[in-house]
């Protein structure tokens, strides 16, 4: 009876071993968990969480500096992007966006018409001129009601045509913060400008 009685008591040896190894594992996975979470949380580790973060919104480009998004001229052809440099001003070099079509809209409360041909600037990379192209259908819807909105006394007097572009530049940096996240837009100039 001594040899059944010993059995058991190794069978209970080994089984205990095992649970005690399992226990260690677990709390060693637990553990590691643990700290992993800590670091990606920027707790420890030297606060590397806030390097992650990568700001992706376009950049101010220098006069000179070479442009990463500005399409790439073909053979026979100059630069890509309709950028503008001289000695004065401001270092950065701007970029002008011609919307092709003329915008046309009766103004506030008169029977009065303003038909405008505008382009916008920006100083930033040349994603903002994607953009532009991208989102140029929700840009003239934004921009003819912001002319609709317009009252005719704005259209005549050299300050209310400085508050229509304000107003014209705010309503693409709006339709663009709504798609794509970011503005970029400098000022709206016009090419014509025409009151019936």
């Amino acid at each position: 009876m001594s040899d059944k009685e010993e059995k058991p008591k190794k069978q209970k040896k080994g089984g205990g071993m095992m649970m005690k190894v399992v226990m260690a594992v677990g709390l060693l996975a637990v553990g590691g968990g643990g700290v992993f979470g800590l670091v990606a949380a920027g707790i420890i580790g030297g606060g590397h969480a806030e390097e992650v973060k990568k700001d992706n919104n376009p950049k101010l480009v220098r006069k000179g500096e070479e442009d990463p998004y500005a399409p790439k001229a073909k053979e026979g052809e100059e630069g890509g992007a309709a950028d503008v440099e001289g000695e004065g001003g401001s270092e950065f070099r701007t970029v002008y966006y011609n919307f092709a079509e003329d915008f046309t809209s009766n103004l506030k409360n008169t029977d009065a018409l303003l038909q405008v041909n505008i382009s916008a600037s920006t100083r930033r990379d040349y994603r903002v001129v994607m953009w532009m192209k991208k989102h140029e259908l929700a840009i003239r819807s934004a921009l003819l009601i912001a002319i609709a909105d317009t009252p005719e006394e704005d259209v005549i007097s050299p300050e209310g045509k400085g508050r229509l572009q304000k107003r014209l530049t705010a309503a693409i940096n709006k339709v663009l913060t709504e798609t794509e996240g970011f503005g970029g837009v400098d000022n709206v100039y016009f090419k014509t400008f025409i009151v019936q």
